[in-house]
């Protein structure tokens, strides 16, 4: 894995200039062709797109894999409609299969930061990872008392790879619209450097995911795998192992099975900031799994988020405002809140049109499958308002808490697009946003639950 900032730079240059060149290659094979073949071109280009995706950006890890697996969850319009599931498929490679590294290399990653013989520190342990994430691979493996447990490693040199690929961003975004028109840089950098940044420090995200793993214990959907501290460090998380069946499985399992986890996951993501006043800021197919005992499994921690009761209540405000289509109040509390310039002419209406595209799954009242086309339609604007066509509203700024409430929506929006879950979205989100009685027998059990003491 390449570690400078001008080798992973290079990389994907040269992935860049290669579609480039195939671009004008493509343009002269067309020449001539009848339509139908044409269209047999251009498809097969697609695909192979995918592969180079994959190749090099898996390859890269850090930021580069990172942008690969955001893109996985959208739709691509630049493929054609019977070759998406398959540029999809070939991109999804990248939540839980990305190239991985040696044994040799994860023993001394463990054994020094751990500082004993991986022997000394684990009974067994499967040499071939099971997932693959940004930064590291998991593997499975025992402990001398015979707990089962997950252990997520850093790849060597990441560290130093991703700082590279910070002073990268802006540069990889630039290149890659060309590649991928529906980039936005802006909103992409920023995005992954604060993704990126939280990711790096495993010592917090143990801590957090201890402390999340034991508020959800007892829950009847939701299951935290909890943490085994000292087998924890700054380059290794042990787990405990679950025994589920991942996201790419989920997504071909019936209808009713899909529309169930769908609804865990949109009342994980989403309800979990309005009803306990944190969530997790990286929802993604990969960190969804299907556990055998029927509850969906929720892993990486590494950007977990708490807001404060006024932020709470001035998101559950902005919503309960575009539901109501009270456009003025909405207008006022975006203004109090500093979004707005003052100087700017925003109005009531930009406001509105903002707030409904941003959050549409709240909103709504009315049963809805989610399509990986409404997901990628709503990609750019719901980390960054400027992006859209919002009047004025393309103009101001969110503050950073409510950028990573945004970001939740629509990376949960991403999920659902993948299961094309179906479910009425804005019931749902009635009983956190007024207070009202479940909607769905999930809800009716959640309600009953009570988390434990603080």
């Amino acid at each position: 894995m390449p570690t400078s900032r001008v080798a992973r730079g290079a990389e994907v240059g040269r992935l860049v200039a290669g579609r480039t060149a195939r671009n004008a290659t493509m343009r002269v094979r067309m020449a001539g062709r009848t339509e139908e073949l044409r269209a047999a071109l251009t498809a097969k280009e697609a695909v192979r797109s995918a592969e180079r995706l994959v190749t090099v950006l898996g390859g890269l890890r850090g930021a580069a894999m990172k942008l690969g697996q955001m893109l996985s969850m959208l739709d691509l319009s630049f493929v054609p409609d019977e070759h998406r599931d398959e540029f999809h498929r070939k991109l999804a490679e990248l939540q839980s299969r990305a190239p991985t590294v040696s044994f040799d290399d994860v023993r001394t990653v463990i054994e020094a930061d751990l500082g004993e013989s991986i022997e000394s520190l684990y009974a067994e342990f499967d040499e071939s990872p099971f997932a693959a994430a940004s930064i590291g691979q998991v593997h499975r493996a025992r402990l001398h008392d015979g707990r089962e447990v997950a252990v997520k490693v850093k790849y060597p040199g990441i560290d130093d790879a991703v700082r590279a690929d910070l002073k990268n961003l802006s540069f990889y975004v630039k290149l890659l619209p060309a590649s991928i028109p529906m980039l936005s840089s802006r909103a992409v950098v920023d995005e992954l450097r604060r993704n990126l940044e939280a990711e790096l420090d495993y010592p917090a995200e143990e801590r957090t995911q201890r402390r999340v793993a034991a508020l959800y214990r007892e829950h009847p959907h939701f299951f935290i795998p909890d943490t085994v501290p000292e087998r924890c460090g700054a380059a290794v998380l042990t787990t405990e192992f679950v025994d589920a069946v991942p996201f790419d499985e989920i997504r071909v399992m019936s209808s009713e099975v899909r529309d169930r986890v769908g609804e865990t996951v949109f009342r994980f993501y989403i309800g979990s900031l309005h009803t306990l006043g944190e969530f997790c800021g990286d929802p993604h197919p990969g960190n969804v799994l299907l556990a055998r005992d029927g509850r969906v499994t929720f892993v990486d921690f590494g950007l977990y988020l708490r807001m404060s009761p006024a932020d709470v209540r001035f998101e559950r405000e902005c919503l309960r405002a575009a539901i109501e289509g009270r456009g003025d109040d909405l207008l006022t509390a975006m203004s109090a809140r500093g979004i707005l310039d003052p100087g700017a002419a925003v109005t009531a209406s930009d406001c509105l049109d903002y707030v409904c595209a941003a959050a549409e799954l709240s909103l709504n009242d009315g049963s809805v499958t989610v399509t990986p086309e409404m997901a990628g339609a709503c990609f750019v604007l719901a980390v960054d308002p400027r992006s859209g066509s919002f009047g004025t509203m393309t103009k101001q700024w969110l503050p950073p808490e409510h950028v990573f409430s945004r970001r939740a929506d629509f990376l949960t929006f991403g999920i659902l697009g993948q299961l094309r879950a179906t479910a009425n979205w804005g019931r749902i989100a009635r009983e956190w946003l007024y207070d009202e009685p479940p909607s769905t027998a999930m809800g009716a059990d959640i309600a009953a639950w009570q988390p434990p003491p603080a």
